[in-house]
């Protein structure tokens, strides 16, 4: 387990005219993207990433963009950032800092952006209370203890911090594995390393009793991704402001 802690510099966000801007020039790549019938190389020379799944990722980042606005002072942690931290890069503008862990992290660091390198495991190398905001992008799926890494997420999570989560959904699993078997359009592997795909009823049995409270759930993606945002409980709070 790390036990590596990090110290950054507080950096202001600017306006948000960049969301627009940024989630407009998504969109363009998008369509250029969609047009193409060709599977595509990487940086890594031994790691290939089929052709839909970039479009997705976008997707799911779109998502995410306009909850982190709303947080005045965003310290963001990005658990499973990917081999391209797209997230965090798409964020670096608005956050005061943040921080991305993944097995396959490139190496990032900058005045507001830090990568781990790390296996996701029960305990998260952070302090208590030490993020605003933790994302987990199309990652809860792949776990084999979800219930342990929503208690590390309350845990790393200050007072009233949210987490925003994406996964597949039940319609999802017989469309992903189509793709990704029949046509090639999303990556084998990590269709096989689907441990389990969701809907609302078993993300609220997941988080229940774990400090966080599901504030919003939605399906996007053609009802194949669930979006849920969650708040952690503020404790100290009187009981008659946490209603």
């Amino acid at each position: 387990m790390l036990n590596q802690v990090v110290r950054y510099p507080g950096i202001d966000a600017p306006g948000t005219d960049l969301l627009a801007e940024h989630i407009a020039r998504d969109r363009r790549r998008d369509r250029m993207e969609s047009c193409r019938a060709v599977r595509f190389r990487i940086q890594e020379p031994t790691v290939r990433e089929a052709l839909l799944e970039p479009i997705l990722r976008r997707m799911r980042v779109r998502q995410v963009l306009p909850v982190l606005l709303r947080h005045p002072e965003r310290c963001l942690l990005d658990i499973g950032c990917g081999w391209e931290a797209r997230l965090l890069k798409s964020v670096e503008p608005y956050v005061k800092r943040a921080v991305g862990v993944d097995f396959k992290a490139p190496d990032i660091a900058t005045p507001k952006l830090t990568s781990i390198t790390a296996t996701l495991v029960d305990e998260l190398p952070f302090p208590d209370a030490a993020f605003d905001v933790v994302t987990l992008l199309a990652v809860l799926e792949h776990l084999s203890h979800p219930r342990a890494m929503v208690g590390e997420i309350c845990r790393v999570l200050k007072p009233c911090g949210q987490v925003i989560v994406t996964v597949p959904s039940l319609a999802a699993k017989p469309v992903l594995e189509f793709l990704a078997h029949r046509v090639g359009l999303v990556n084998v592997a990590e269709i096989r390393d689907h441990k389990r795909y969701y809907d609302r009823k078993s993300l609220e049995a997941l988080f229940a009793g774990s400090g966080l409270t599901i504030d919003r759930h939605c399906y996007f993606q053609l009802g194949m991704n669930n979006l849920v945002v969650a708040t952690r409980v503020d404790e100290t709070a009187p009981a008659l402001v946490r209603r």
